[in-house]
């Protein structure tokens, strides 16, 4: 008997895809509009807004929006045409690399269309059937998804616990003795739903007992970590030791596309070798010129940092005082941790955003273990201290609610009511 694929796929539509009937265009594929800021329109309704990687708030700054507009007018939004390595390279591509090299410390830099895509393939053209990959267990789909296409061994270790990873790596060393392969460790520099950093550093410390090579992806860490905003590496003073340094423009730099630092000859060896690269066309032309721009306002304005940091401190600070559980967020990344059911966590987020007029992310069961909701917030450069306490008191109000059962006593709420 053959199997209709169609009607397998609908069968496993997953905890997501099952409620997608009352949850789309509100909880899941929610639609927010207006200028990207701290306040957007949701349901016809201004919303605080504490949802999007806008750390800086570049994605509507003055200078950047002019540099879009300019290389889009001047450009058009198909330059360059092809692949970079057909017909698809520009003097500004290169730029941009170059400039990113320069700021993060590394020897040579290449371009990526997108970030996701970018660690797929990255790891795809890293190792081979010999290789070993040793990974935190809570790693980003990206890195998941990478590994998907390795066909060698991979050891996971705990989450951040040294003692696991020196564990899997001696599994690792034992095994590539025999393949004749190497081992990649790959972690992150801020893992984006904790808030914690990866244990760079220590991992670092280590080679001196292991032979590896080290690939960080530090897409929350590039623009908010560090003295000058270089990443988490700077701001553990390890980047020397980060040997595959990547980072997405997603976050703090406000657009699309990514980026790898590494030595000069890794860096060459990704060029002629990175799939997701060769057979995609190259980053359209103003948002690579644009992204130029947004990387010398990182270097060149500070205070982007400074105002970022100002109301992460107030918030988490505020959050903590107000007796709430933060984790242990050493970053910008703010989850509050609350105990409750998905339904409650329904009916609390409704409530936030049809009541308190604050949007945010929540998340449930697969993500956080059962019984838990965590809701997540990214706090920007551009919210105001006015806005954090305008949070923490609706936060309060909330946290009573549930606490005292009334998010149980409710009618399920849904986008249709």
């Amino acid at each position: 008997m053959v199997n209709d694929i169609f009607k397998k796929v609908v069968n496993r539509m997953g905890p997501l895809g099952e409620h997608a009937d009352d949850a789309h265009g509100y909880f899941t594929f929610p639609k927010l509009e207006g200028p990207i800021g701290p306040r957007m329109m949701f349901n016809g309704k201004m919303k605080l807004n504490w949802s999007l990687n806008n750390y800086l708030g570049l994605a509507n700054h003055p200078e950047v929006i002019k540099a879009d507009a300019d290389a889009a007018a001047q450009f058009g939004m198909a330059y360059p045409m092809g692949a970079r390595m057909m017909s698809g390279n520009s003097n500004y591509h290169e730029q941009l690399e170059k400039d990113l090299a320069d700021f993060i410390g590394k020897p040579d830099v290449i371009l990526l269309n997108f970030g996701y895509q970018g660690v797929v393939s990255a790891i795809d053209a890293l190792v081979d059937r010999h290789d070993i990959i040793v990974y935190d267990a809570e790693s980003h789909a990206c890195i998941i998804d990478g590994m998907r296409l390795h066909i060698g061994k991979r050891f996971m270790f705990q989450h951040n616990n040294i003692e696991s990873l020196e564990k899997q790596l001696n599994h690792a060393t034992k095994l590539a003795e025999k393949t004749g392969g190497g081992i990649m460790v790959i972690t992150e520099g801020v893992f984006g739903m904790s808030g914690s950093q990866g244990k760079l550093k220590e991992i670092v410390a280590l080679k001196e007992k292991f032979n590896f090579r080290l690939f960080v992806d530090d897409a929350h860490g590039f623009g908010t970590m560090g003295k000058t905003g270089a990443g988490t590496g700077e701001e553990q003073n390890c980047m020397d030791g980060i040997d595959v340094y990547f980072s997405t423009f997603a976050k703090s730099m406000a657009g699309i596309g990514a980026f790898i630092g590494a030595e000069a000859q890794i860096i060459k060896y990704l060029r002629y070798n990175m799939r997701s690269q060769i057979y995609a066309k190259a980053l359209p032309m103003p948002m690579t010129v644009g992204s130029i721009k947004r990387l010398e306002l990182i270097r060149t304005r500070p205070e982007l940092k400074d105002n970022l940091w100002k109301i992460v401190n107030a918030l988490q600070g505020g959050l903590r005082e107000a007796g709430f559980n933060i984790g242990i967020t050493t970053t910008p990344v703010t989850p509050v941790l609350l105990n409750g059911t998905i339904p409650e966590a329904t009916h609390m987020t409704f409530d936030l955003r049809e009541n308190f007029d604050i949007f945010c992310s929540i998340v449930v069961y697969p993500v956080v273990p059962k019984g838990v909701i965590m809701l997540r917030l990214i706090p920007t450069a551009v919210h105001t201290l006015e806005d954090v306490a305008e949070t923490i008191s609706a936060f309060k109000a909330i946290k009573h609610k549930l606490d005292s059962g009334q998010y149980r006593q409710e009618k399920l709420a849904t986008a249709k009511n």
